[in-house]
């Protein structure tokens, strides 16, 4: 197989005029090409207002050593790699293994644990992902929080309520990030996920998506329990104490929990394991109007039939903090995220159509465990839920929303500008930078101010700040050997919340790592 790269056209071209250039660069006539499949496309905006899409396409062809000769340089020879799954090992499981978790980690390490005849049982203390979408839209509606389903706990975990957004830095030649996609695609993604520069499914399909694995793994001997918390393990007997009663013995345990189990976190460090606090970040959404972004990225009034456009802005200030932009969401809502009575916290969100008036993103400080005032592993939890206990009392439990020029001139906001929040939950306005430690305060402010260098229209007077954008990554790290097992041997810390993983893909391959570890050590159960 052929691989043909920069191969650019208008944004505007048709399926007829791809394959026209195709068969162009090739110089040879349809009859002699094969199949071919787009591997890449992105956009190239840099001559905007005249927009380009470019390829990375792979072709079957005859004779590929003459193309190769006589497009030197131009095309390079591929030899396509399927994941493939590990030899199973010989270690007899003396219990079924559990996976603690049905977030994107949980999920794909039990869906290569099934299929592999493992007959994993997936607990979760949260909903299903239907019954939690209606206790979401409760919360949203009513304000009343259900502390154990929620934004962040139930089934598909916290990126179930973003965007879907499935871009990920992370490289892997086991082609582990391609079976995540392939996987998305085969339980109802849009095929175009596998292709795209910045793929994202939309909370609105993806909720479809995750019950469709679920039922999957099922088929293949899974078996899933909702409202399911572990509150307690007897590291020397392999049991789980689930709901603060039930008693079940694991072969193996995959923790893959999620960044926002708090309460996990502090009985694992009671019970010994070796944990540590990590640096993450935290900061606000910022809502502009999705035309602005748009006209600036883009360099039209209208874009036509592109889709929302986004961003992704970095700043390295003079005090030696990053501020970045994180989680951006085209045409998105900024939704309350809250888990914990008292706390309040920030997320964006997108539906796959992103047709929502404005944008929205997190523009974060990076915060080190030299902030947190102590050196105890779970320092970085405290940290983070003063932040949300300063933000619900600042917005009385409600979100609390300002305008950017009262931010920097630290006044309540009374008034609302030019821009209309969207938010999912209730608003009220306030003072954001009351949530903040001063610095940074002056962090996020500069930031924003030094963005707009680069999105004209981004520091306007009217952009509106919410908070607080908090749950960003997991605070602490549960350390693990490289065969993946933690100090406690038969518990396998996994994904976002044990700290190795930063999102939908990446927590999903870590799963599937997990899953590979546990392959290679035991035979199927």
């Amino acid at each position: 197989m052929l691989r043909i790269s920069q191969l650019k056209l208008p944004v505007t071209h048709t399926q007829e005029q791809l394959e026209k250039k195709l068969l162009k660069m090739l110089r040879m006539s349809k009859k002699d090409l094969g199949q071919y499949y787009i591997r890449k496309r992105s956009l190239d905006a840099r001559k905007k207002p005249e927009l380009y899409y470019v390829y990375s396409i792979d072709v079957e062809i005859k004779n590929e050593e003459r193309v190769l000769k006589s497009m030197k340089g131009k095309v390079q020879k591929v030899s396509s790699r399927p994941y493939s799954v590990p030899e199973h090992g010989t270690e007899r499981l003396s219990d079924r293994p559990v996976i603690i978790g049905s977030g994107p980690a949980g999920l794909f390490c039990a869906y290569l644990l099934a299929g592999e005849g493992y007959r994993p049982l997936i607990i979760e203390r949260g909903a299903s992902v239907r019954e939690r979408r209606r206790d979401v839209e409760k919360f949203w509606e009513t304000g009343v929080l259900d502390p154990a389903s929620n934004v962040q706990f139930g089934e598909g975990g916290a990126g179930t309520f973003s965007d879907g957004k499935l871009n990920t830095l992370v490289k892997d030649p086991a082609g582990r990030n391609r079976f995540v996609l392939e996987t998305f695609v085969k339980f109802g993604a849009p095929e175009d996920i596998l292709w795209e520069q910045k793929p994202h499914i939309g909370t609105d399909i993806l909720i479809n998506v995750v019950e469709a694995m679920r039922r999957e793994i099922e088929k293949m001997g899974g078996e899933f329990r909702f409202h399911s918390q572990v509150t307690d393990l007897i590291p020397e007997e392999k049991v789980l104490i689930i709901n603060e009663k039930e008693k079940i013995r694991a072969g193996a345990a995959v923790l893959a929990v999620g960044h926002s189990a708090r309460d996990t976190f502090y009985m694992l460090c009671d019970r010994g394991f070796n944990m540590e606090a990590k640096a993450f970040a935290v900061g606000v959404r910022v809502e502009h109007p999705q035309r602005l972004i748009d006209e600036n990225m883009y360099g039209r009034d209208n874009r036509g039939n592109l889709p929302a456009a986004s961003y992704k802005l970095t700043e390295k200030l003079a005090n030696g903090r990053g501020v970045y932009t994180f989680c951006m969401c085209p045409g998105g809502y900024v939704v309350n995220a809250s888990s914990e009575p008292g706390c309040l916290a920030v997320n964006g969100m997108s539906y796959h159509g992103r047709a929502g008036e404005n944008a929205n993103s997190a523009v974060i400080v990076t915060v080190t465990p030299q902030d947190y005032g102590t050196d105890h592993p779970l320092a970085g939890v405290e940290f983070q839920r003063e932040l949300e206990k300063r933000a619900w009392e600042e917005g009385s439990g409600c979100v609390p929303v300002q305008r950017f020029a009262d931010f920097c001139a630290n006044r309540k906001t009374v008034e609302l500008g030019c821009i209309k929040p969207n938010i999912k939950g209730h608003y009220r306005l306030g003072n954001v930078r009351n949530i903040f430690p001063e610095e940074l305060s002056l962090s996020i402010q500069e930031g924003i101010g030094a963005m707009d260098h680069k999105i004209r229209g981004f520091a306007d007077k009217d952009v509106l700040l919410s908070g607080v954008e908090s749950r960003t990554s997991s605070p602490v790290r549960i350390n693990r050997d490289d065969s993946f097992r933690s100090n406690i041997p038969w518990v396998y810390p996994c994904g976002e919340g044990a700290g190795y993983a930063g999102g939908i893909t990446s927590a999903a391959m870590d799963g599937v790592k997990v899953a590979e570890a546990l392959i290679r050590k035991f035979t199927e159960f």
